[in-house]
């Protein structure tokens, strides 16, 4: 008997399993140069995520140039080619409907990095400091 109910756990793996088989195409047309763009050519880009939403029709794309150069340059390039990249996904990701992609920076990183700074800032260095004294 075939399963027609999914779990909320199912669609989350399934959702997470195409929004990776999409990062993985769109990294392999960006690292093979297959956009001719020369932005895009003269900035590595990684796709550092992919989330695709539950009816699998959009996909979120985030992206970091590589050491975060020329950042808008590099979104408006991809944003411009993105029927380009569309097709190609389309036809190397075997879903029902071609997702419509939208590119967003990933700012993870940064805030990241942010955290880090405040984390070893000397006041919360002495905060933490005081914990271990009690």
């Amino acid at each position: 008997m075939a399963r027609h109910t999914e779990s909320p756990e199912g669609r989350s793996v399934r959702l997470l399993r195409v929004g990776e088989q999409v990062r993985h195409v769109l990294s392999d047309i960006l690292t093979r140069g297959e956009v001719h763009d020369d932005v895009l050519a003269s900035h590595p880009v990684s796709v550092t995520e992919v989330r695709m939403s539950p009816d699998l029709r959009h996909a979120t794309v985030f992206v970091k140039p590589l050491l975060g150069a020329d950042e808008a340059q590099v979104l408006k390039a991809l944003r411009t080619n993105t029927a380009f990249l569309q097709r190609s996904v389309a036809s190397r990701v075997n879903t029902k409907y071609a997702a419509k992609l939208k590119f967003l920076a990933d700012e993870s990183f940064d805030e990241g990095s942010h955290i880090d700074a405040i984390l070893r800032s000397p006041k919360v260095a002495r905060d933490l400091g005081g914990d271990e004294e009690e």
